[in-house]
């Protein structure tokens, strides 16, 4: 039994074998008689043998698989190496086929060099050669020319010879006959010598006294101008004082006559809603005001303009002053300002309007001419400090042109214009130093009344 079954076994591994090895079988070999038909038991462990031969065999063809890669992969390695091998093989080579071209090229080079260094030497042997022929020729040359030379000195010093001799005579004869005349000519200039000694002695005195005379009618002349001087500014301060006085008076009798005239409750209303909008946009711009004068204080130190930029400075500082007062003035009472009950009292004209004003108005507008002439004043004084071009309307207090403005009695273009109107005559006096529009007296600026009363034309209405 037991040899029956190995045999059964036998054949089926063989079976199996030959199956997996791609070899078919016959039917009639696959057919298994009955007495040697298995139980399952048998067949189960007859299939695990044949899935175990089946697994080793699939190792086995792996390894094989994995051995060839392998035996592949360095057979590609080997022949990389051997391209690797070959190509700096070549590389070499060619380095050493370039290193001899370059050494034949030195080669020629040198040779080449060797052959221009042979005939440079042969070329300035010739050259030396010339040379000498040449400085053969000119010492011949000089020779000959210094023996004709020799030989026409000769002949011009004998003729000089006898040209000296004939002079000689000749000067002889003249200084005898010059001498003569000099004698006549000394005592003739001796008498004249006299002649003009007494008159130069007479115009002396006579220039003396006419000098004498000048520097008397010139003191003179100085003491009447300063004379004068102290007249006219005698003059112009009284006439400043009368016009102050006349001012004086014209505020007392118009304050007298605002009593009786007085704008209505709608008039008062309208007057100060235009005042609050004015200041509303005066407020506004201040700030605009500040970071240009800023930028500008920056542009004139780096033009160097120091006397501007001090006044530029100063301006600055005023203006800052200026702002804190006016935020500081909220709450205002108007009841309390006469600006915003009192009637109009004078007309003017500017651009072709007419504008009507009252006394606070017209105080805010002298007030803004003569800042503006003062600010001028100190600004030409800059320019010229600096030696800058005479330009008024360069300056930043020119375009601004606020300084001085609250904010109340007149809007601020109006100031804007009059300040201006100051600003560029005092430039001009302050560039030129001179004072054809103002005076200076304690310690400000002024324009001078006539110009003040010329800039702004005040008509009184009644």
């Amino acid at each position: 039994m037991k040899s029956k079954i190995l045999q059964q076994a036998i054949v089926i591994s063989m079976v199996g074998a030959l199956s997996l090895g791609g070899i078919s079988i016959p039917a009639y070999a696959q057919h298994t008689p009955p007495e040697l038909q298995q139980t399952p038991q048998q067949q189960r462990q007859q299939q695990k043998q044949q899935e175990r031969l089946q697994r080793q065999q699939k190792n086995a063809q792996e390894q094989q698989q994995r051995q060839q890669q392998h035996l592949q992969r360095q057979q590609q390695r080997q022949a990389q190496q051997q391209q690797q091998q070959q190509q700096r093989l070549q590389q070499q080579q060619q380095r050493k086929a370039q290193q001899q071209q370059q050494r034949d090229l030195r080669q020629q080079r040198e040779a080449q060099q060797n052959q221009q260094r042979t005939l440079q030497q042969q070329q300035r042997q010739v050259q030396q050669q010339q040379h000498q022929q040449q400085h053969l020729q000119k010492q011949q040359q000089r020779q000959a020319q210094q023996q004709q030379e020799r030989a026409l000195r000769q002949q011009r010093e004998a003729q000089e010879q006898q040209q000296r001799q004939l002079r000689r005579q000749t000067r002889e004869q003249r200084e005898h006959q010059e001498r003569l005349q000099q004698q006549q000519h000394r005592q003739v200039q001796q008498q004249q010598h006299q002649q003009e000694q007494l008159l130069r002695q007479q115009r002396e005195a006579q220039e003396r006294q006419q000098k004498q005379q000048r520097r008397q009618v010139n003191r003179q002349l100085e003491q009447q101008e300063h004379i004068q001087r102290q007249q006219n500014r005698q003059v112009r301060e009284q006439f400043e004082q009368q016009e102050r006085l006349q001012r004086q008076q014209n505020k007392q009798v118009q304050r007298h006559l605002k009593q009786e005239r007085r704008l209505t409750q709608q008039a008062q209303r309208q007057v100060i809603k235009h005042h609050e909008w004015r200041m509303k946009q005066y407020r506004q711009q201040l700030e605009q005001q500040e970071r240009l004068a800023q930028q500008r204080v920056d542009l004139l130190q780096r033009q160097k303009r120091l006397a501007h930029y001090r006044f530029q400075q100063r301006y600055l500082q005023r203006l800052r002053e200026q702002q804190v007062r006016l935020r500081n003035s909220y709450d205002y009472d108007y009841d309390r300002d006469p600006y915003f009950y009192t009637a109009p009292d004078y007309r003017y004209y500017r651009s072709g309007r007419s504008y009507e004003i009252n006394e606070y108005g017209a105080d805010s507008l002298r007030e803004a001419v003569n800042h503006g002439y003062e600010e001028g004043f100190r600004a030409g004084q800059a320019d010229r400090e600096d030696g800058w071009e005479a330009d008024y309307r360069n300056s930043y207090a020119y375009q601004d042109a606020s300084y001085g403005y609250t904010g109340y009695y007149v809007d601020q273009d109006e100031y804007q214009y009059y300040f201006r109107e100051g600003f560029r005559r005092g430039y001009e006096d302050g560039y030129n130093s001179r004072s054809q529009y103002g005076s200076y007296a304690n310690g400000q600026y002024n324009i001078l009344g006539a110009i003040l009363s010329q800039i702004l034309n005040l008509q009184p209405i009644y």
